[in-house]
């Protein structure tokens, strides 16, 4: 198994590349993936049923002090922040909105850095805004890998500008080259 947790947060115009993302990986997929995607509470999103039905990994929506487990997907609820709370561990929080959002991209890719550290894959795709960044710049100070979304491929280029222009990235990419990024991983480290 992989030592190498994926973190992936996105907002407007990110389902499309998320889903092509996870449609390529296999059902043995091993590596833990946590995601966080902007949306409201009043929506009533099916985030989750989305993403399992256009991917052959588990997903499963996190509950409060959820176990995180290998080979599966973790997708944060509707209205909630998720931290990482240890090593197997998540939790939820109402705490107040980040980036005007809850979930906030920032507070997964913050408790990731310090739980994980130089073992973490962050990817930031499309957004509206620059929520991730910060987080993003932890992660990479931690040691870990930080991906964005190129913003010619993006849909609101501004969040993954926003990583690009506080110099917060390793890699820019398209959602084709992080997949393939994902699998290589998944396969040799």
């Amino acid at each position: 198994m992989s030592d190498f947790k994926v973190f992936i947060g996105g907002s407007a115009g990110s389902i499309a590349p998320i889903t092509s993302i996870l449609s390529s990986l296999p059902a043995d997929f091993n590596m833990i993936i946590t995601i966080v995607i902007h949306s409201s509470i009043d929506s009533k999103t099916l985030l989750s049923e989305t993403l399992a039905n256009n991917c052959d990994v588990t997903v499963i929506e996190v509950s409060d002090k959820e176990k995180s487990i290998a080979n599966n997907i973790y997708v944060a609820p509707s209205g909630y922040h998720l931290y990482v709370e240890n090593s197997n561990n998540f939790s939820l929080s109402l705490d107040e909105k980040i980036n005007f959002s809850r979930p906030a991209i920032d507070v997964l890719f913050t408790s990731a850095a310090e739980i994980f550290g130089k073992h973490c894959i962050a990817i930031l795709l499309s957004g509206a805004n620059d929520d991730g960044t910060e987080g993003l710049l932890k992660i990479k100070r931690h040691g870990g890998l930080t991906v964005v979304q190129s913003p010619e491929s993006s849909q609101v280029s501004i969040m993954p500008q926003s990583a690009i222009d506080n110099d917060a990235v390793t890699k820019i990419l398209s959602p084709k080259e992080i997949s393939l990024l994902l699998l290589e991983y998944n396969d040799y480290h």
